[in-house]
């Protein structure tokens, strides 16, 4: 089967189908959203953004490397210790070069990267594609049967001689090492490309809000990732983002790579010590086998407050399940591709600054003050994540929010475990356009909520959130910033 533009869409070649773009949710004809993503604007840069230029000479290198941690690894900021392996761990990416200087796209089957961890991947995967760390967008897909990386929070650790441990100093450079390898390696192969492709679908049975109803009208948060409570079941899926959308590049009509953006808390089953990429590894997998030659790429979207916890009891046979529904909305965002000729492509990062949580348990002396051997090693690494955060503002390191821009479609990367408020809210600043949204970027954050979320007092921000409440109104003006709307307004 092969994908050919033809007038309004694509069509395939000895199958009877057409492909068609399934309707935006917004009241714009398909025509005129075509149009528009197809346009030929060039945005301006704001001031203090990285700019990125140039119209044509585009080229597309994908990479990919093993990142499976070690037996004994701190899991999910070491709430346990790694014991055997599922399946590994992997980080695919791409570089796209010929808009200024390279950029560079991975996404890793690991929990978070944090503060200093965050800053060494881009450092390597900058010298390693020659580029700047700014234009380096790094995602972790979140699986929690997963590694935390940390750098400074695990040397706050150690300087204390405590039990808790985030993660492994020299594993981790070895791995980010590894990646900048194959990325470096990738350049080598690198294509042409064309046009860019926009593909969704919607999943079905996968994600649910955290937050649900009762009966009684008494509003609670506590819908995990595997749940077996019935009110929690029976309620309604709540605020979710139901599509799965695929941005793809293409050389002509060869794809090269498909990068799938969904927003749900990747996990069926988790702490038993098995390392696993969990069920949207499987999928990634068995998309992969698929469609050979085409780079498979899985990103977890802004998912803070979603899980699969609706459909998820967390028994053993529903990972297999949900990466099965997740497979099929991938095949047919895919069957659902247009291809859209490359006419602008930009580049922007805007920095963001955030307060940290002064809240009780989290101020500076409440975080030194868990750091002794009585306490549990989990919340010793929790303080130290914490304290690892308010080193990261003292020292004026704010986090960077980037965004890829080709006109029509939009790649943006935002922080931690942000909520899909967020998600929902950034599309509808471009309605018309394709806008993928990846979640975990710099996960020194940890969740960031919105302040209905502070008011309506979130029992998951018990811990994990690193940030002061007020963040929303400056996560917004760093949104509307990366993607230019105040240029294309």
């Amino acid at each position: 089967m092969q994908l050919v533009e033809k007038s309004g869409g694509l069509g395939l070649v000895g199958a009877s189908a057409s492909l068609r773009l399934a309707r935006p949710r917004q009241a714009v004809s398909r025509r005129t959203w075509l149009a528009r993503a197809a346009g030929v604007t060039s945005f301006a840069m704001l001031g203090g953004c990285v700019r990125g230029t140039g119209n044509s000479g585009l080229r597309l290198a994908t990479f990919r490397a093993d990142v499976t941690v070690p037996p004994g690894h701190g899991m999910m900021g070491g709430a346990w210790l790694s014991k055997t392996v599922v399946d590994p761990l992997e980080a695919h990416g791409f570089v796209l070069t010929g808009c200024g200087a390279p950029i560079v796209f991975v996404s890793v089957d690991w929990c978070e990267i944090r503060n200093d961890a965050y800053q060494r991947w881009q450092e390597v995967l900058a010298s390693a594609t020659g580029t700047t760390p700014e234009r380096v967008m790094v995602s972790t897909i979140h699986q929690h049967d997963a590694p935390v990386a940390d750098l400074a929070g695990e040397r706050i650790l150690r300087e204390r001689g405590l039990t808790g441990t985030i993660c492994d100093p020299a594993f981790h450079e070895i791995t980010v090492q590894r990646v900048g390898a194959a990325a470096r390696a990738s350049l080598r192969d690198a294509r042409p490309v064309t046009h860019w492709g926009m593909g969704r679908a919607k999943v079905a049975g996968v994600a649910s809000n955290r937050r649900y109803v009762m009966p009684e009208g008494q509003v609670r948060f506590d819908r995990t990732s595997a749940t077996r409570n019935a009110f929690a079941i029976e309620a309604e899926e709540g605020l979710i983002d139901p599509w799965l959308r695929t941005l793809s590049f293409w050389d002509g009509d060869v794809p090269l790579v498909a990068s799938s953006f969904y927003a749900v808390h990747p996990m069926s089953y988790y702490g038993q010590g098995e390392v696993s990429a969990d069920f949207p590894g499987i999928a990634r997998r068995q998309r992969a086998e698929a469609t050979p030659g085409v780079a498979q790429i899985y990103v977890s979207g802004c998912s803070g407050n979603v899980t699969a916890g609706k459909y998820n009891t967390g028994a053993r046979e529903n990972r297999p399940v949900l990466a099965e529904r997740l497979r099929v909305a991938m095949a047919a965002a895919w069957a659902e591709t247009v291809r859209v000729p490359v006419t602008t492509c930009a580049f922007r990062v805007v920095p963001l600054v955030l307060e940290p949580r002064a809240s009780k348990g989290f101020t500076e002396q409440d975080l030194k003050a868990a750091l002794n051997p009585a306490t549990k090693p989990f919340d010793q690494c929790l303080a130290a994540m914490g304290l690892s955060w308010r080193e990261r503002v003292a020292a004026g390191r704010p986090v960077g929010v980037p965004c890829l821009d080709l006109g029509g479609a939009a790649l943006l990367v935002l922080p931690g475990e942000t909520y899909v408020d967020y998600q929902i809210w950034a599309q509808a600043q471009r309605p018309a356009d394709f806008l993928c949204v990846a979640g975990y970027g710099d996960g020194a954050t940890g969740y960031v909520p919105t302040e209905r979320h502070w008011a309506e007092n979130d029992t998951n921000l018990g811990d994990w959130c690193w940030v002061a409440p007020g963040s929303e109104p400056r996560l917004q003006a760093a949104i509307r910033a990366a993607l230019g709307v105040s240029s294309r307004a």
